[in-house]
């Protein structure tokens, strides 16, 4: 696949197509003929997915409407309360969260932290996005998810931007009333699967996911992973595998990684047929360091490294989770990893506005498919798949805590 290819790709879907949209299926069945073009069957699988089509969304801070957007899936309804600023998420700092609008340093929350403050008998959530200095004023649209309210009810919450949440605490603002009116529905998202048979009855899995958060075009995050997919699906087509390759293009990971999610549930019997995951998630940018997070023994991280080194691709490889569509192959069991080239966010910014074409360098992501695409081929031609069937109990722990089933030490 040349440059010229590898750029189609980021101009044919070069707009926002977030979890459950038409937009999303739209990218779902241009990545199904994209496979097909390079002769490669492929379907769609749908699952679904919680979904809120906001109709108002109001934050009036002592009786001022500020610029506010509801997160979708929060419920509807309205609330007041004393304004409480929590910049931390200490036991001393929750406890002053009872019965009080809560505004948080951060642009989301995990179950713990939900959980905490649902006990402690917060009315409300509001959250913050953005940069004080750049002049952008870009409101981020997130959701509730049903995995961090677990058991607990939900609350209202909203997003502003952080010039305004500035303006609150500066203020001494006392008083905030959230007033939301939605529409919650079950929709449907996809995942694109497509098939290389090999000499076995084996699989190596491979993923990226290609939904966008609500701002974001998604091109870094993670159209290039796709791209690095199709790449791969190229170069090794024809040659002859033990292993076979099985392509899963998953939507709704920006939600909580929900495709893998769904993948791994409703394959749920295979999944002892699939010898090793390889997740693609973030490549190809024009600066930044490649790395390798292996959710497998450590062996297979030392021997990325070793590979690396042989070829002339520095990597930096080691054992432990990574926040994407791994995490839910190897929490099954199945030896996972992720390769990612990671830019700093002043370089190549995700889930923004930001994350578009002009941020990659399609040279680099060839040198990048190059080097999976060879690890790919290994694994794939290995008379046994030399990566060990157990997962370490350090990842295991680290599973544990990404997945919220125990606190973080």
């Amino acid at each position: 696949m040349n440059n010229r290819a590898l750029k189609q790709i980021f101009t044919d879907t070069d707009f926002v197509h977030r979890s459950g949209t038409p937009e999303e299926l739209r990218v779902a069945e241009y990545l199904k003929a994209r496979c097909e073009a390079l002769g490669v069957p492929a379907h769609l699988e749908s699952f679904p997915v919680p979904m809120g089509e906001i109709e108002e969304a109001h934050v009036y801070a002592d009786g001022r409407e500020i610029p506010a957007k509801g997160f979708f899936c929060c419920g509807s309804g309205e609330v007041e309360g004393e304004l409480y600023y929590m910049p931390a998420q200490d036991k001393v700092s929750v406890a002053g969260a009872k019965d009080k609008i809560v505004l948080m340093d951060t642009a989301g929350i995990g179950f713990f932290g939900y959980q905490d403050l649902m006990k402690a008998g917060a009315k409300g959530i509001l959250f913050q996005y953005g940069d004080l200095h750049n002049g952008n004023h870009d409101i981020d649209e997130r959701d509730l998810r049903a995995h961090v309210v677990g058991e607990e009810r939900k609350v209202l919450c909203a997003m502003l931007h952080v010039s305004e949440a500035v303006a609150l605490v500066k203020n001494r603002t006392k008083r905030v009333r959230i007033a939301i009116r939605q529409r919650e529905y079950e929709g449907e998202s996809h995942n694109v699967v497509a098939e290389i048979p090999g000499k076995n009855r084996e699989w190596i899995t491979l993923s990226a996911h290609y939904d966008t958060t609500a701002l974001s075009h998604g091109s870094y995050d993670n159209m290039t992973g796709c791209a690095g997919l199709l790449g791969v699906m190229d170069a090794l087509k024809n040659k002859p595998k033990n292993y076979g390759l099985r392509f899963v293009f998953c939507g709704s990971e920006e939600r909580g990684l929900l495709g893998s999610k769904a993948y791994v549930r409703d394959h749920e019997a295979e999944l002892g047929g699939i010898a090793l995951n390889i997740n693609l998630d973030m490549i190809g940018t024009i600066m930044g360091k490649f790395l390798a997070r292996v959710s497998a023994e450590e062996k297979l991280a030392h021997y990325i490294e070793y590979m690396g080194a042989e070829l002339g691709f520095p990597v930096d490889a080691k054992t432990g989770v990574y926040s994407s569509d791994s995490t839910p192959f190897a929490d099954k069991g199945v030896p996972a990893l992720s390769f990612a080239r990671i830019a700093s966010a002043a370089v190549a910014p995700i889930h923004c506005r930001f994350d578009r074409p002009d941020v990659l360098s399609m040279d680099q992501l060839q040198k990048d498919i190059a080097f999976i695409a060879e690890f790919t081929r290994r694994m794939a031609c290995a008379a046994v798949c030399p990566v060990g069937r157990e997962i370490p109990d350090p990842v295991r722990k680290e599973l544990d805590e990404y997945l919220f089933r125990k606190r973080r030490s």
